[in-house]
């Protein structure tokens, strides 16, 4: 109790240094504001506030130099002259959640922005890049997560404490999906980030998809596409902080990100404006450590019997269709599992588009039984001979009965493709999917 006690008084007394140090802006730019550092106070990831004609502008450190550091803003850069202070700040990049902030909107710097009043915060900061639990002393997945989705719950199944990626093109359905995931899966916190995404769909997705019941157990971080590189890298960062602080508490927590390209497009443009090398399609090296150090911060807590799990599912915008592209590439390296939407699948109008065959989640093994396991494989084996001679089938150069196999694909083909498809406001228990599947295989065997 003590111990506690003297972290929280440490805690409120960072909030209160008495030292202040002031620099002076000596260039602004584009690409960001030079600050004169003659006391070499400055390193990467500290925050200054910037005086401007409109107030204070927050800033963070990107690069030092030799007398002077590199700031890139939060905000619009205008009004901001030369010779204007910039006051060092000692906790810029810490937030004090609490459960008051369960219901709310807020921008990537923690302020609210539904028009609901202030948020109440918490006794104790939390630094918004936190490391996650070491390795050997986090604790195990848990059970299977239902999403209440057909072609999620069957074909990838998810446990407590797993990192999922949906990868699609543009417009082909991933943040539906998302909202379906958000409004239908159990979880006792949601933790939303929408990120450099459109303005017009954060009420479509607040009042569509999430609904009142669930804006209620979620907080939802808000950065879209006109914003500031450093506010939607800043809104990721946000989004996970809130999400290991109610997992710390013991929730489970389901975090959504839409999406990890927007935050890795982000991260591009401020390592290009520090003066890193772009490599792979004009991506930066400090993304390629981005993604890996934010998507391992989900996952299960500490082994410590009292810390919940942070379960996790981030869109990946694959530009043009292409699945081998740099940031596909690496998230799909670093997550648990993938979610594959098909434009094609989505073209004959069957959606979610989920591609069954390309779709994979490293826990299902643990997450299904034996014979839901036997299921799927099977339906999997008889999509796959279906797909080989597609072609073949629609022009009907096949004749039945050549290929046992390919007999039953055709004979579950059409019902699989309606089974699979699944309206936005429609939820599907796991246990009626599986024996929904269990009797179409039965029939198929049959014919």
């Amino acid at each position: 109790m003590a111990a506690t006690s003297h972290n929280r008084l440490t805690e409120t007394s960072r909030r209160f240094d008495p030292v202040s140090i002031f620099g002076a802006v000596r260039r602004v730019s584009p690409l960001g504001v030079e600050i004169d550092d003659r006391l070499s106070a400055l390193t990467i990831g500290d925050r200054v506030a910037i005086e401007t004609k409109a107030g204070s502008l927050s800033a963070e450190i990107v690069s030092a130099e030799e007398g002077y550091a590199l700031a890139l803003p939060f905000g619009s850069l205008t009004g901001v002259a030369r010779g204007a202070p910039a006051k060092f700040l000692s906790d810029g990049a810490q937030i004090a959640p609490s459960p008051d902030w369960l219901g709310r909107v807020v921008d990537g710097l923690g302020r609210p922005i539904d028009g609901k009043g202030p948020l109440q915060n918490g006794p104790l900061l939390r630094s918004l890049k936190s490391s996650p639990p070491p390795a050997h002393q986090r604790a195990r997945q848990g059970g299977a997560i239902q999403f209440g989705v057909k072609a999620l719950d069957v074909f990838t199944p998810a446990r407590i404490g797993q990192r999922l990626g949906i990868f699609s093109g543009a417009g082909v359905g991933k943040s539906a999906l998302l909202g379906m995931i958000a409004r239908h899966t159990a979880s006792d916190v949601s933790i939303i980030a929408l990120i450099g995404e459109r303005g017009r769909e954060v009420r479509e997705f607040l009042e569509d998809h999430l609904g009142a019941e669930g804006l209620a157990r979620s907080v939802v971080v808000v950065a879209t596409s006109d914003e500031p590189a450093m506010l939607r890298r800043e809104a990721a960062y946000l989004a996970m902080t809130l999400a290991e602080h109610f997992r710390d508490n013991g929730a489970n927590v389901m975090c959504l990100m839409d999406s990890l390209t927007r935050v890795a497009q982000a991260q591009r443009e401020i390592g290009l404006a520090a003066g890193e090398p772009p490599t792979a399609k004009g991506y930066t090296p400090s993304v390629f450590s981005l993604l890996p150090s934010l998507i391992e911060r989900a996952g299960p807590g500490a082994d410590d019997g009292e810390s919940g799990a942070v379960s996790a599912v981030f869109s990946v915008l694959v530009e043009g269709d292409d699945h081998d592209e740099p940031i596909a590439d690496a998230a799909r390296a670093t997550l648990d599992g993938h979610i594959v939407l098909d434009r094609r699948i989505a073209e004959r109008g069957r959606l979610p588009a989920v591609d069954i065959l390309r779709s994979v989640s490293r826990a299902m093994p643990g997450a299904l039984d034996e014979r839901n396991a036997a299921l799927v494989r099977d339906v999997k084996m008889l999509a796959a001979a279906y797909e080989d001679m597609r072609e073949m089938v629609r022009i009907g150069a096949y004749r039945a009965g050549s290929d046992a196999t390919l007999d039953r694909a055709i004979a579950i083909h059409d019902e699989l493709e309606d089974f699979l498809f699944q309206s936005i406001d429609e939820s599907a228990p796991a246990d009626d999917a599986f024996a929904r599947l269990a009797a179409m295989l039965e029939k198929g065997g049959a014919q």
